[in-house]
């Protein structure tokens, strides 16, 4: 038994609600949601890159490229106030020749969320350092605005440091856009062991990438987040961001549409004294909407498990993988699996969140008595994991459990719970679970996940999905 707890506290009628929706007639319609165009899922991803140590040697247009670029890179450390040590690295590169930086917001999510306790500096090639001072985040595409902070009166290093001009990487026009196979450099300072250059070619945007993203056919390391990646006229064309992981030569880059966006919008913004846990949640805010409107909208699509139909993600969003059981003499009852999941995550600092994943279980067990399926069957649900207990990010699940129909007139047993977000106020983490309970020896599990989306979409979130299980007998 999935055990529920309903003294709820985030939020006044909480468990009123829950309650609602497990209640609503399978007849209730969500609620029009905007059509958008779909993008798709990102790449599954891990922050970033250097050279393989047998990999070719560089081009000599690599060679120029890096020697073109290599003054206007900088190594981003941010440091504990406290002890003065290395919490995290990246790359960053000038944009502007007073001063303004381009890194992953990543790079710097500790700066953004905990100022008190943490400070970011600025490392040339040559080994200069300078403070720098945050301005501006756009934590949906991963990019942060620095400026290198003005020379305190009497310091000659920072003085030396915070000259008034500095040499800018241009960016390269949007009318001018990539070719399939064209050459992109991509730098940064992987590992902490210095600055490099890695070569690849331009393979097109990501598929199913929920946000664009530039597919780089090169390799990046860790540390090369927020380095620029830049055509052969020595113009940013992408900014580092991730690779595949368990894959060879598969990267990802930030396209430079969204550094322009984020320039013009910072450019002249004051620098950030205090956490920006607000406009965090005002971006995610924006992200779940995006997010709830695409899956609601989409065209409505069902798979078959053994009798049953039920809900997936339209296929512009998400792919399906599955794996199974076949019936053989010696079972007693076999089962498929399939999960799907839309990579729509966005890192804030305290973790990825703003994904939706289903997965689901099809059991068939006709030499079983019902008792016994019941037993098996009955052991599968309650074994669903759920967040009991809180902790510094989100507080514990609270949950609400009844039987319902789906729009079939299927019945289902269903929990619908909720977890809300400490620091980022109005998110909540979505679960619901439901199984199918009108058959002795078949049966369907479900399970609806969902990180840092509003109230109100968890429960148009929550309802469509159970209004999407059905019988192929009732069809």
């Amino acid at each position: 038994m999935i055990h529920c707890i309903l003294s709820l506290s985030r939020r006044n009628g909480w468990a009123l609600a829950l309650a609602a929706l497990l209640a609503a007639p399978a007849s209730a319609q969500t609620p029009a949601a905007q059509a958008t165009s779909p993008l798709a899922p990102a790449q599954t991803a891990t922050a970033l890159a250097a050279p393989a140590a047998d990999a070719p040697p560089p081009s000599p247009d690599a060679q120029q490229a890096y020697m073109a670029a290599r003054d206007k890179l900088v190594q981003i450390r941010t440091l504990r106030r406290q002890t003065n040590t290395q919490s995290s690295t990246g790359s960053g590169f000038f944009v502007s020749e007073d001063g303004l930086l381009i890194t992953n917001y990543h790079v710097v999510s500790q700066l953004a969320l905990e100022p008190e306790r943490h400070r970011a500096v600025l490392v040339s090639v040559s080994g200069q350092e300078a403070p720098v001072q945050l301005l501006a985040i756009d934590v949906l595409h991963d990019l942060a605005l620095l400026r290198v902070a003005p020379a305190k009166e009497g310091s000659a290093g920072a003085e030396a440091a915070a000259a008034p001009h500095y040499s800018a990487l241009p960016l390269r026009p949007s009318s001018r856009p990539l070719s399939g196979g064209e050459r992109i450099f991509s730098l940064g300072n992987p590992l902490d062991v210095g600055f490099a250059i890695t070569e690849g070619t331009y393979n097109g945007l990501v598929q199913r990438s929920f946000y664009p993203r530039i597919f780089f056919g090169g390799t990046l390391n860790p540390g090369m987040s927020g380095g620029p990646a830049i055509d052969t006229q020595g113009r940013v064309v992408g900014v580092n961001v991730a690779k595949q992981l368990g894959a060879e030569q598969l990267s990802f880059l930030v396209p430079v549409e969204f550094v322009e966006q984020l320039l013009a919008q910072g450019r002249e913004a004051t620098p950030v004294k205090g956490a920006m846990h607000g406009e965090v949640t005002r971006q995610l805010m924006a992200h779940q909407k995006d997010l709830v409107d695409r899956v609601l909208s989409g065209s409505s699509r069902t798979e078959r498990y053994g009798p049953y139909r039920v809900p997936v993600p339209s296929e512009t969003l998400a792919r399906c993988w599955g794996d199974g059981r076949e019936r053989r003499s010696e079972s007693l009852f076999d089962f498929e699996r399939s999960q799907c999941r839309i990579d729509s995550e966005v890192f804030t600092g305290d973790g990825d969140v703003g994904g939706l994943g289903m997965r689901y279980e099809a059991y068939d067990a006709p030499r079983l008595s019902p008792w016994q399926f019941a037993h098996t069957y009955g052991s599968s649900f309650a074994n669903e994991p759920l967040r009991k207990r809180g902790n510094r990010v989100r507080t514990g699940y609270e949950c609400r459990e009844d039987f319902v129909s789906g729009d079939a007139q299927l019945p289902l047993r269903a929990v619908v719970c909720m977890a809300a977000y400490r620091k980022f106020s109005g998110l909540y983490d979505l679960t619901v679970l439901a199984v199918s309970v009108d058959q002795p020896r078949q049966g369907v599990l479900g399970r609806l996940n969902v990180s840092a989306v509003s109230f109100d979409n968890a429960q148009r979130l929550a309802r469509q999905y159970l209004q999407g299980f059905s019988s192929e007998a009732a069809q």
